[in-house]
């Protein structure tokens, strides 16, 4: 693989580190937050959520700035906005300051799942595709490794105001990444179908394949010139009959991603264990276990994804849930909470090997040139809606079921989450098409969307 284009997937996968880690570190602090400013369960859960409401902001927005302005600004803007919304925490005055400084880094959050997988994906060759892309999702699990060992750490010697050191750290990732992403190229589909600068797009296809001869780019870049005219000559209309397709794919590996319950249990781990009995420190422990977990996981994950391909691995992920929710479920009912961080960590790998691995990868890779930014906007802003919405209602969720009283009542919101990867089994055995070594180009062929014109000059 070339070094420089590995390099430059990296760059922009680490907008995925800071993704996990601003998405989880939360965790660490949530408790103290609700001590500390007298909040209720509806306005801590809020508070809690209120990062993926800007979540949702940025990614129903976050195809705009992509397309108008091109990947590149796109991912540098994204690096600013991080270090705004940690310096914002740490310095909160009160819940209203904090509300707002963790919005801003969930538009940053937003904006990074459509931008980052979406220019990896374009500057790929198909065999690395998924891989590259896969990288993404490695660095939210490695964000969320260090943002869990940095919570602990952090707890043990940051004093009174620990909470805000939590919160404010994630500044400095936030920065080195900014300047690193002034070091990469634009995307040469960018160039190519959207600009229709040609001599540019060339000079980025010739960093990415140093091998290929002066005509075999040329042919390329012609190759996607071609395409993206023929995709020009279609109505421009996103939400056509044509894309029907893509469109619920995207829609529907968003929403299941979320229906297994990970952010749930990303955002309240140490709450969840606490639950089986598990003292405050120990359940920050644990919290650092399931990072770990992720991490070895997801690294299977993309290990497999090129090599299996993507619907094996959600056929993988789905019993994975299935059974690790199960247990879970089953662990409450019958109080047999020893087995309960476990099941939790059975969850996690089925995650990380399976949807996690899988869901920015097929979302980057299912939509045409012209439509591919619009894509990413649908199939992460379902991802966050939803996030937002069970991230808010899991403490009351928690509440009402009596599980703060009576912990075996828990098992009623695992065994909720448990039916819904059920009905993913289903969706990915009768909906799920394979796409890896793909083409981005003869994808739309593969899923029936490819432009009439185009069909006539083959």
């Amino acid at each position: 693989m070339n070094a420089r284009l590995f390099f430059w997937s990296i760059t922009s996968a680490l907008a995925g580190f800071l993704f996990g880690f601003d998405t989880v570190v939360i965790s660490g602090a949530e408790q103290t937050i609700q001590k500390l400013w007298g909040l209720s369960a509806g306005m801590h859960g809020l508070a809690m959520g209120s990062a993926l409401y800007g979540t949702v902001v940025g990614s129903l927005l976050g195809g705009w700035p992509t397309d108008k302005f091109g990947r590149k600004p796109t991912l540098l803007f994204i690096g600013i906005l991080y270090v705004l919304s940690a310096f914002g925490c740490a310095f909160a005055n009160g819940v209203g300051m904090f509300i707002a400084a963790r919005v801003i880094g969930g538009i940053g959050i937003g904006i990074s799942t459509v931008a980052a997988p979406l220019y990896i994906s374009e500057i790929a060759p198909p065999a690395y595709r998924g891989r590259l892309a896969g990288m993404f999702q490695f660095n939210i699990v490695f964000g969320i490794v260090i943002a869990f060992l940095s919570n602990a750490i952090i707890a043990r010697f940051g004093g009174e105001h620990a909470w805000r050191w939590m919160l404010g750290i994630a500044a400095i990732p936030s920065i080195i990444y900014a300047v690193m992403c002034l070091a990469l190229p634009e995307s040469p589909r960018w160039l190519l179908s959207r600009k229709g600068d040609r001599a540019a797009g060339l000079a980025v296809l010739k960093l990415i394949e140093p091998d290929f001869s002066q005509a075999k780019l040329e042919a390329h870049a012609d190759e996607l010139m071609t395409a993206a005219r023929a995709e020009n000559t279609v109505a421009s209309n996103f939400w056509t009959w044509r894309l029907r397709i893509p469109i619920f794919l995207a829609f529907l590996v968003a929403f299941f991603n979320q229906l297994s319950g990970i952010n749930a249990i990303l955002y309240f781990a140490p709450r969840i264990f606490e639950l089986t009995g598990l003292g405050e420190k120990a359940a920050l422990l644990q919290s650092v276990g399931i990072g770990i977990t992720n991490l070895v996981f997801t690294f299977v994950g993309l290990w497999l994804i090129d090599r299996l391909g993507r619907r094996t691995l959600l056929y993988i992920g789905s019993f994975g849930y299935i059974a690790s929710l199960g247990l879970t479920a089953w662990a409450f009912f019958s109080q047999h909470y020893i087995i309960v961080p476990a099941c939790i960590f059975a969850f996690i790998a089925a995650h990380a090997v399976g949807q996690g691995a899988v869901i920015w990868v097929l979302i980057s890779e299912i939509f045409p040139n012209r439509h591919r930014a619009q894509g990413q906007t649908l199939g992460s802003a379902t991802h966050w809606v939803f996030a937002a919405l069970l991230t808010t209602v899991f403490p009351m969720m928690v509440k009402l079921s009596g599980a703060n009283e009576q912990p075996q009542r828990a098992g009623y919101i695992f065994l909720f989450f448990c039916f819904m990867m059920v009905l993913q089994l289903v969706w990915v055995k009768t909906m799920v098409p394979e796409t890896k070594g793909i083409s981005l180009e003869d994808m739309q062929h593969k899923l029936g969307i490819e432009p009439e014109t185009a069909k006539k000059t083959k």
